[in-house]
């Protein structure tokens, strides 16, 4: 596992308070699982099917998630607005091509895809910026300049203006309106704080680095949210050489929020297998 990345996007921390792990949200995991597929499926895209390659398609979805990310940051954006906006850009994927139009879906470049799921989280997380700023950034991200300068009636700033509006509507509908969106980094914080850990910052910034670095991926679409948060803190308590105890009725941790270990090691090995690609 790589060295943990920084978490400034934690939740603000509170005292420790040691309730019992809640058990999934039946509603919100059904609508979940409308959302998962297998390896298969997955090789079998939209953009795939249209002639993109697997790998080819692995890498664009990665660079749209580092739109997102780098506009994120020149926004000062909280992380859980980042992630939501990932895994709506992973979802639109599924059912949208890279390659050519689909139906009433339009062919959209990567950036105007994320550009819009991004726009879009805002509202969902509350987290909103003025159009301005977010078309500002937009335009600094597409164009590789941080410093530059747009006037708010050129025509790149109308471009991508009339592009994240019009397109919201798409994303909308290819979604479903789905926006309930489980978030896993803040299923990670509850269960730090459960397990009284949330002030070790070596676990912490492990098994948060691990769940941000998920959204590069297409992990949100093979797993529930909850196991990913596990995963993450099982990943780390084996990076840190911290066991967590079992509970009282002599269960693993990780039952106890009711996610299975073939499932978690599912993730964690998914993980770990895009980490040595890059390498």
């Amino acid at each position: 596992m790589p060295p943990a990345s920084k978490t400034d996007h934690l939740p603000s921390s509170h005292p420790a308070q040691r309730q019992r792990p809640k058990s999934p949200n039946r509603v919100l995991a059904e609508a979940e699982a409308q959302w998962l597929f297998t390896q298969a499926e997955l090789a079998n895209t939209p953009s795939i099917q249209d002639g993109m390659s697997v790998a080819e398609e692995r890498d664009t979805r990665a660079k749209g998630v580092n739109f997102i990310v780098q506009v994120g940051i020149m926004l000062k954006l909280p992380q859980l607005t980042l992630s939501t906006a990932a895994i709506f850009f992973q979802r639109f994927l599924m059912r949208a091509s890279l390659k050519k139009a689909r139906g009433d879906i339009p062919k959209l470049h990567h950036y105007q895809i994320a550009a819009t799921t991004l726009f879009l989280a805002t509202k969902v997380e509350e987290s909103c910026r003025k159009m301005k700023e977010m078309i500002l950034a937009f335009c600094r991200v597409a164009q590789k300049n941080p410093n530059l300068v747009i006037d708010e009636q050129s025509k790149d700033f109308w471009r991508w203006r009339d592009c994240v509006l019009h397109n919201e509507d798409v994303v909308l509908e290819t979604l479903c309106f789905d926006l309930t969106v489980e978030s896993p980094h803040r299923q990670l914080f509850d269960m730090l704080k459960f397990h009284g850990i949330e002030r070790n910052k070596r676990l912490r910034n492990a098994a948060w680095a691990f769940v941000t670095d998920s959204n590069n991926t297409q992990l949100c679409l093979l797993c529930s949210s909850r196991t990913i948060a596990v995963a993450g803190l099982y990943a780390a308590c084996r990076y840190c050489d911290v066991a967590l105890p079992d509970d009282g009725k002599g269960r693993p941790w990780w039952e106890t929020q009711h996610v299975r270990l073939k499932d978690v090691r599912k993730a964690v090995e998914y993980l770990c297998s895009n980490y040595e690609a890059a390498a």
